[in-house]
This record gives structure tokens, sequence and C-alpha cells, in this order.
């Protein structure tokens, strides 16, 4: 009976999740308009950045940083009014909240993300919401993503060799030759506790799905797993190419203000 009940909790729970409403925002500039779809999975995300939006927070900011190929950033509260060649992107009205990874959603192109502070002041890579960035990236071969997967993965096998194997190293060597039964036993526990370490730690693996968005349309696979994605642009991809392709300054600011305003707060 336990067990049935558990089955019917969870039915139950999975038809409420799915009859969640989405929410979706329009991000209005002077180069054009994009709708975002923004993700259940990251309510705090969701929910602050919902917020935020009410409050017309992010209306008047620009997008003050814009690197080819790579990211659109803005919202940051001293872009708003800033003048020419002012270094942006500190703010006034920081929103730091908790991280929401979820290995399912990624920096795909349109992906609307939280920037941070570098991680050696912010430990827990909490994001700072108050901003966001929008991901144009660019299209890479499979063979690409599998040096990036061994670039981030094997120094933290390495890492963990010299934790756990290492210190063993002599002790396996008179075992193997003393007492084989002890030898394996000892092997394995190795293993196991490298392997347990390896699936918490920062590792970077591509999924299928990845490998086809970012084979085809393209994106920043190496910001996975280090910010959290909250949402992607549903409507106006191109918009991302043309803000994108514009000239800039020295701090990857565009010499052409591109003005921000989100609105129209969409539950569906």
């Amino acid at each position: 009976m336990r067990y049935i009940a558990l089955i019917i909790l969870f039915f139950y729970l999975n038809v409420l999740k799915s009859q969640e409403p989405v929410f979706y925002v329009n991000i209005f500039t002077n180069m054009g308009n994009m709708k975002v779809k923004l993700y259940n999975e990251t309510p705090g995300h969701r929910d602050n950045f919902l917020k935020l939006v009410g409050e017309k927070h992010f209306d008047g900011t620009l997008f003050y940083r814009v690197v080819k190929n790579f990211v659109i950033q803005g919202g940051s509260s001293d872009s708003r009014n800033a003048p020419a060649g002012k270094h942006i992107g500190y703010g006034n009205g920081a929103v730091n909240i908790n991280s929401e990874f979820n290995k399912s959603l990624f920096h795909k192109k349109g992906a609307i993300c939280a920037p941070r502070q570098p991680a050696d002041i912010n430990l827990f890579k909490m994001s700072d919401i108050s901003q966001f960035y929008i991901v144009k990236g660019q299209v890479f071969t499979n063979e690409k993503l599998d040096l990036m997967e061994k670039a981030r993965n094997n120094p933290i096998k390495k890492a963990l060799k010299e934790k756990y194997y290492l210190p063993k190293k002599e002790e396996l060597a008179k075992l193997k030759d003393t007492d084989p039964k002890a030898f394996n036993k000892l092997l394995r526990e190795i293993k196991e506790k490298i392997n347990f370490d390896y699936s918490l730690s920062n590792k970077l693996e591509f999924s299928e799905v990845q490998r086809n968005a970012y084979t085809t349309i393209g994106g920043c696979p190496d910001l996975d797993g280090e910010y959290t994605v909250f949402g992607e642009v549903v409507e106006g991809l191109s918009v991302i190419d043309k803000i994108a392709a514009m000239p800039t300054d020295k701090n990857d600011r565009p010499l052409t203000d591109v003005k921000i305003r989100v609105s129209v707060v969409i539950k569906k």
C-alpha cells in the first residue's frame, strides 16, 4: 500500500508541475525586440528576475558589454544614462541569489543567464540577477567539444589521483607481491573514492542534446556549470546577432547605445 501511495504522490506532483504556468518577458531595444521564456527549473532566478522587471529595474539600462561570438550583457543599473566611455558593470543594486545549476539547461545560442563575481571572492558562485547576459557564441565541432571536456576534466582526475592514489602507491606495490587479495581490495577502495569525488566535481561532459545544439546553432559550452542559465530567447535570435556585431570601445561597450526595456510579463 505504501508503494502504491508513493506512486500516486509522484504522479500527482508531476501533474502539478505540468500545470505550472510558464512566464515570458519581452526585451525591447533600439536594435529590435526579443521574447524570452523563463525556466521553471530555476525558480529563484525566475521569480527574482520577474520582481525586478515589475519594478522596472532594467528599463533605461544598456547592453553595455558586447563580445563578438560570445555574449551580450546588460541590465546593470550604472549603465542608465552613462556618458560615452564610462566603464560600466558594477551597478548600485546587485541582487545576489543562490546559483541554480541544472545540467539540462546550458549555454546554447539565445540562453539568458546570470553573471556573477569571480569564484575567488564568490566561493558559492552566487548569481547577480540584477544583470543578465544573452549567449551569442559560435558553432563548434564534436572534436573541439572533446578537447574542451579533456581540458576541464583531466586536471580534476589528476588532482584526485594525487589525493587518493599517490599516498598509497608504496603500500599497493608491497601488497601486489605479498597479498593480491588485499591489493585488489585497496585498489577498489581508491577507485571508488576517486570516482565518487569526480562525480561531484565541476567536470564537463556534454550530453547528446548539448552536442546537437553546439554543433548547429552554437553557443558558449565552456560556461556550462559556471553560471546559471535561467531562460532562453524564443523569438528574435537575429537581434542578438545585430547587437553582437556592433563596433565597440576598449571596454566592449557598443559605440552606439543599445537601450533596454523589459516588460509585458506573459503567463501561459
